[in-house]
């Protein structure tokens, strides 16, 4: 058969890589396209658009790149005709896709969504277009499955994927003296995969360094920014970039420093104490703040629905806040452990792995079925 998957994002290029390698071992004659990135290529996708270039972050950056993305949409469409797919699978990437998934409906292309948009945060409406325009949704966040009940729409709950992917890698045990890495603990910083965001959280997290000199400190690189991108920002002698090996980084990191997205999950199911962090773009923050309703941003907070980690948003994310927040942690004491006793419970709730596994066979037995 022949698979069409649309990602935007890092987490989604990860996800829709495993997807695909799950997929391939039940049908052999498959064939796929997709949006995404290297790890998608790499799992034997042909692709079309990396996600470097599709990434536009809050309400005023896409404004400013509208163009841009109405001519990748409009491409998108004569792609998918083109190629003929038996089934689009869309992961994630709200904006992009559920245009995609109304026009897979006027063309009678059959449209699985795979990681759900945060309808449950802000426009709820949309719930209604996903039960219009979507054939199967695939959840992976235990609290969904009931919240789309409510709209009278039953979904899949297969479980979360991060989960596939931590317990498939296959540890470095070199991973200190390749990197010519002290004895000393290690802080994660992991700053983001997009320059906007990088550029608004990294120089505060790296404040941190000049004042635990006892501790050398990692960031998260993402290696198709380029090396010149982080050299600009001044990078302190006890602080260190490695690019693309985050999952090394946080089996051997003491405490993490982690800005709002995937890698607040990431971070918890590998146990690191972590302090969360988000500074946007003030226009696109204010309008955010007017339609989202949440009491948490951070994934491990909304999952347990509790302040299990600090979250530092907006104007609450300065140094003097963060440094207070990591304080907290970064020694043995009642607040961490008291992180880590909760990182326990949320291991629970996520389900037991084989998420892409569990995913890969309900799309083909759908799709079997007609």
């Amino acid at each position: 058969m022949r698979y069409y998957i649309i990602s935007g994002e890092a987490s989604g290029d990860l996800h829709g890589a495993n997807l695909i390698k799950a997929i391939a071992k039940k049908d052999k004659d498959a064939h796929f396209r997709a949006w995404g990135g290297n790890l998608m290529e790499s799992a034997g996708a042909t692709l079309v658009k990396h996600y470097k270039d599709l990434a536009f972050m809050g309400f005023w950056e896409v404004i400013k790149n509208l163009k841009n993305i109405l001519n990748n949409i409009k491409f998108c469409k004569q792609d998918i005709l083109q190629f003929k797919p038996d089934v689009v699978i869309l992961i994630d990437y709200p904006g992009f896709n559920l245009k995609i998934a109304k026009f897979l409906k006027k063309q009678n292309i059959k449209c699985y969504y795979y990681i759900s948009p945060q309808v449950w945060a802000w426009h709820a409406s949309r719930t209604k277009l996903l039960k219009a325009y979507v054939d199967k949704m695939f959840v992976i966040l235990p609290f969904e499955k009931d919240y789309f009940k409510t709209w009278d729409y039953e979904v899949e709950f297969v479980g979360h994927p991060l989960l596939d992917s931590i317990s498939q890698r296959i540890p470095n045990a070199n991973f200190r003296a390749e990197n010519k890495l002290s004895d000393k603990p290690l802080i994660a910083i992991i700053p983001g995969s997009r320059k906007q965001e990088i550029n608004k959280m990294l120089p505060t997290m790296l404040q941190l360094a000049k004042d635990y000199k006892s501790f050398e400190f990692i960031i998260a690189g993402v290696n198709t920014l380029g090396e010149s991108f982080y050299k600009k920002f001044n990078i302190p002698q006890n602080v260190k970039i490695i690019y693309n090996q985050i999952y090394d980084i946080l089996e051997h990191a003491h405490t993490a420093v982690v800005t709002s997205g995937t890698a607040t999950l990431e971070t918890a199911l590998f146990e690191v104490p972590e302090v969360i962090c988000y500074k946007g773009n003030i226009i696109s923050y204010l309008i955010a703040k007017q339609l989202v309703d949440l009491k948490y941003i951070c994934l491990v907070n909304l999952i347990l629905d509790k302040p299990v980690v600090d979250e530092l948003i907006q104007g609450d994310y300065n140094y003097k806040n963060l440094k207070s927040s990591f304080e907290k942690i970064i020694h043995t004491g009642e607040r961490r452990q008291e992180i880590l006793n909760e990182y326990k419970i949320l291991k629970d709730m996520l389900g037991n792995k084989g998420a892409s596994e569990k995913t890969a066979t309900l799309m083909l037995n759908d799709l079997k079925n007609g």
